[in-house]
């Protein structure tokens, strides 16, 4: 195997593990890998997607096994980013339009991924479902046009709005993109059939980080240094994308 492919698969088994810890999938962090390697939009909007079902999979299970799940703050979310995903997976946005696009989503999840949130909220209230039902859209039409879950979006707004504590955030968000993922797949099914042969090994290092980060995660793991590196390596993965 080329060098090229193992410190990809060495990328994608890290960005599992960081992303997992904090119940997401992980597809910002795999778009950024493949940004590097200059991976054609219309292969690492797909590949991404199916890693992210693989390790969003694993860390929902882990998830709500410990406890940290809620379907009622889940569904008013998920029931409209759902087909709005679909919608997303549908429309092949223009090349140039997709990276400014996707280096923009990039940009969010580093910060997204720097940030410390409070492990616990002042006082958790129920959001209102119509805003939910328009949050989930939004979510969901964005995921499915660049390729993630929407889990990097979903986490902040939670916490932000004080809507959950920090480990059912991570719960709820981990099926959010598990979900969303399928749609978007749903959507964009036809260029599925184009993934690289690598994708096999990809998928390998995505189930095997994505088990051990979200093990870690709905424990008690603080990542917070690791995840600071990981969102300087998306801000120059953003960077080229935008200005390159």
């Amino acid at each position: 195997m080329e060098p090229i492919q193992l410190a990809v698969i060495a990328a994608i088994f890290v960005v599992a593990v960081l992303y997992s810890s904090v119940g997401h999938g992980g597809a910002s962090g795999y778009l950024a890998v493949m940004a590097f390697w200059a991976v054609a939009p219309e292969v690492t909007r797909p590949t991404a997607l199916v890693l992210n079902l693989f390790v969003a999979s694993i860390a929902t299970w882990q998830f709500w096994r410990s406890g940290h799940f809620s379907w009622r703050l889940f569904w008013p979310f998920a029931v409209t980013s759902i087909p709005f995903a679909f919608i997303g997976g549908m429309i092949k946005l223009p090349t140039h339009v997709y990276k400014i696009v996707l280096g923009l989503v990039l940009l969010f999840a580093a910060f997204r991924l720097a940030w410390s949130f409070a492990q616990e909220v002042p006082e958790v209230r129920r959001p209102a479902i119509w805003m939910a039902l328009l949050i989930g859209a939004g979510i969901g039409l964005l995921s499915g046009l660049v390729g993630v879950g929407g889990g990097i979006f979903l986490t902040p707004v939670l916490l932000l709005m004080n809507w959950s504590e920090t480990k059912t955030a991570a719960g709820v968000s981990a099926l959010f993109i598990f979900v969303n993922s399928a749609a978007g797949l749903a959507g964009n099914y036809a260029q599925v059939s184009i993934l690289p042969a690598s994708s096999v090994a990809w998928i390998t290092a995505a189930i095997a980080g994505g088990a051990l980060g979200s093990l870690l995660g709905a424990k008690k793991f603080r990542s917070l240094m690791l995840r600071r590196v990981l969102a300087a390596v998306l801000l120059m993965a953003a960077v080229k994308l935008i200005f390159v």
